[in-house]
């Protein structure tokens, strides 16, 4: 007896199409393995600025102090040079409200003991060309002197050596007139006046003998006088040259004084200026952690935090070392931020959707603390602009893009545990 569900359940008699979908099914998967994919690495980093200035700046006191008043609260926004907090001073050093003034007044007074100085040295060098004249004219005085000794000197030579053959004339006839007289052909009247003859003589030769020695002694004289002068105004000079050199020392060192009293005067100028802490850019004021009025301060204690407002971003990625070589500047890579929704076919990323398109500007060559390599991404002008929502710190996934393959390549690639192919970013050169 033949069953009707049997004919109900086993179709033996009935074509079946189970081979053929079989082999559409298998042309499809071959179909499928020689399309191309894109071979990439994906990498987690956050979001970030390329430039310094544009990161977040901490607000540091300047100086120790006293805070006396708030002219912002946390989140508020604020310009360049726009006023943060007021200070007042904590130090024993800078306490007194004149101090710059007082200052400036002992500036001024050395000055005018500078002033002094000069005119003392203006004075003693009136003095010098004073004594310096003086001498040469006490020299020249003495130089006539010393002429005219010399010439009476030699007048006085004239005359001895005159008086001289006047005695040798006398003696001789002297002599003659004493042989006459013990001969006695003379009278003793005539031999007397002979002797008084010689006698006149000796006298005068005696005379011009000692006149001679007296000019000598003078002359000698007027030369111990003239080293006297020299010596004497040499002291003096040199007397008269050191209170010089000690006015000019009491100017230099009046000098260096002023120096540094409008050293110090500069400095308390500028400490006037940091009693108001500033804002250093463009930005939003976050992270205060001072409260109140009378909070004391400490020299460069951190106050808070001044995001700026103009920021042109960039990703921070982090690859591991493996990938590193396959990594080149100028590598496209996708960007998904957080909190933007993102579909993403690994394979196909210009068919992804949510993702923004980046290049890599610089890659570290030493390795970060988390054992991983940075390379900074920014944002690729040609293709679908960056969101402008995104912050500085925000999250990132990354898919830096390698080389186009087949399917069947990648899978055989994975099988195998074969690193992706290595890439090298083409880069244009462009010649002027």
């Amino acid at each position: 007896m033949k069953l009707k569900s049997i004919d109900n359940i086993y179709h033996i008699n009935r074509d079946s199409r189970v081979k053929r979908w079989f082999f559409i099914f298998l042309g499809f998967c071959v179909v499928v393995l020689f399309l191309p994919w894109t071979q990439n690495i994906k990498v987690r980093g956050n979001v970030s600025t390329l430039y310094q200035d544009q990161r977040p700046q901490q607000l540091n006191s300047p100086i120790p102090g006293k805070i006396i008043k708030w002219y912002v609260k946390n989140g508020d926004y604020v310009n360049k040079g726009d006023t943060i907090l007021q200070l007042t001073e904590v130090k024993d050093d800078y306490l007194d409200p004149l101090l710059l003034e007082r200052t400036q007044e002992q500036v001024k007074a050395k000055r005018g003991v500078r002033s002094y100085y000069e005119a003392k040295v203006g004075a003693t060098d009136n003095q010098l060309t004073a004594l310096s004249a003086a001498r040469e004219l006490k020299l020249s005085q003495l130089k006539v002197k010393i002429s005219q000794l010399n010439n009476k000197l030699a007048a006085e030579e004239a005359e001895l050596l005159a008086a001289d053959n006047e005695l040798k004339l006398s003696e001789d006839q002297y002599n003659r007139q004493k042989k006459m007289y013990d001969d006695g052909l003379v009278s003793l009247t005539q031999f007397q006046q002979r002797n008084v003859s010689y006698q006149n003589a000796v006298a005068k030769k005696t005379a011009a003998q000692n006149k001679l020695a007296q000019t000598r002694q003078e002359i000698v004289a007027t030369n111990i006088e003239q080293n006297a002068t020299i010596q004497d105004y040499t002291e003096k000079l040199s007397k008269t040259q050191g209170e010089r050199y000690q006015s000019m020392g009491q100017i230099e060192g009046s000098t260096g004084d002023i120096a540094k009293l409008e050293n110090q005067a500069a400095n308390y100028q500028a400490r006037r200026g940091l009693y108001y802490v500033v804002a250093s850019q463009d930005g939003q004021v976050v992270q205060l952690n001072k409260a109140g009025i009378g909070e004391i301060l400490k020299e460069t204690e951190s106050i808070g935090t001044i995001v700026p407002k103009k920021v042109d971003y960039a990703v921070e990625i982090y690859v591991k070392p493996v990938d590193l070589p396959l990594l080149k500047e100028g590598q496209r890579v996708m960007c998904i931020f957080d909190g933007f929704p993102a579909i993403v076919f690994s394979g196909w990323p210009n068919t992804s959707y949510g993702t923004f398109t980046g290049r890599v500007v610089a890659i570290e060559n030493n390795i970060s603390v988390n054992g991983l390599f940075k390379a900074l991404v920014v944002e690729d002008k040609t293709q679908k602009p960056w969101p402008p929502q995104i912050k500085i710190g925000a999250g990132v996934q990354g898919i830096a893009i390698l080389n186009d393959v087949p399917i069947w390549y990648e899978l055989w690639r994975n099988i195998n545990g074969f690193p992706p192919d290595y890439y090298i970013a083409k880069t244009e050169t462009t010649t002027k």
